[in-house]
């Protein structure tokens, strides 16, 4: 689709509708996987603002990481809101990893205008690859293995954190695999990664909204980096789905729920490359 600088009615009402149908997918992923829905968000908002020529080809990543994060935010606290009344979040990991994901988001909006989007792409494609390859073949960690506490844990919160601040996610893609090689049980992990998305996301997402220049004059959509037509229809369609893909990850079994994470994690590995 081509978006005009002076789109007709029809053009603006095809635009909404699509951000809506983005905002389900996400939300129905991200409660159904705990991830935040940024692996449906970032690619789709990348796509359309770089065939519609609405902001340059420097700014066009950066905006649709900045939109991505700044949705996620509700999205992850939907699906959180849903796993927390299921009594599934490991509190003591959230308590353990949340001021080390809160740096690392809050310094990926300081780097990322920063760093080559090609080599960002293609590192983090090849992290998420192996990590999908893990979960898929269903690889058994130690039963001895626990999660680090104190001090040991800081470079866990402080990567998934980076990354996530980095790609445009909740930081699921990292902390599910994570917690599940300490041996947290699937459910628990993406419970638990569901509700640290909420402070990654919207520390990633303050972080690219101050620390942006002043784009506004050029481009008035805009708050910071963030898109902000594209969040708000995003956003209605990602809080009314998150519930529905929480229900529906609570009747599939462990292995399975593994299994289509690691799809996702491929997907995402191929996005982030193509």
């Amino acid at each position: 689709m081509s978006v005009k600088a002076n789109p007709s009615g029809k053009q603006i009402i095809f635009t909404i509708v699509l951000y809506l149908v983005v905002g389900l997918g996400s939300g129905f992923v991200g409660g159904l996987l705990g991830v935040g829905g940024g692996i449906i968000i970032v690619p789709v908002l990348f796509l359309l603002f770089s065939q519609s020529g609405q902001y340059p080809s420097e700014l066009v990543l950066l905006v649709a990481v900045a939109t991505s994060l700044a949705c996620i935010v509700f999205t992850s606290a939907s699906a959180a809101y849903a796993q927390i009344k299921g009594r599934r979040v490991l509190w003591s990991v959230v308590k353990r990893l949340l001021p080390t994901v809160l740096v690392g988001s809050i310094l990926a909006g300081y780097l990322a205008p920063m760093l080559q989007p090609e080599l960002l792409r293609i590192g983090f494609a090849v992290f998420i690859t192996l990590v999908a390859l893990i979960m898929y073949f269903d690889w058994k960690p130690s039963p001895n293995r626990q999660l680090p506490e104190g001090i040991r844990a800081a470079p866990i919160g402080f990567g998934a954190g980076l990354i996530a601040g980095l790609a445009g996610i909740a930081g699921g893609n990292v902390i599910v695999p994570t917690l599940v090689f300490f041996n947290v049980p699937a459910h628990q992990a993406t419970a638990t990664a569901s509700t640290l998305g909420v402070p990654i996301a919207a520390a990633g997402a303050l972080s690219y909204m101050l620390l942006a220049p002043a784009l506004a004059p050029t481009y008035p959509g805009l708050l910071g980096y963030v898109d902000l037509q594209a969040f708000v229809f995003i956003v209605v369609g990602s809080v009314l789905a998150a519930p529905l893909g929480v229900k529906f990850a609570q009747r599939l079994p462990a292995a399975t729920l593994k299994r289509v994470f690691s799809l996702m994690l491929v997907l995402v590995a191929i996005r982030m490359v193509v």
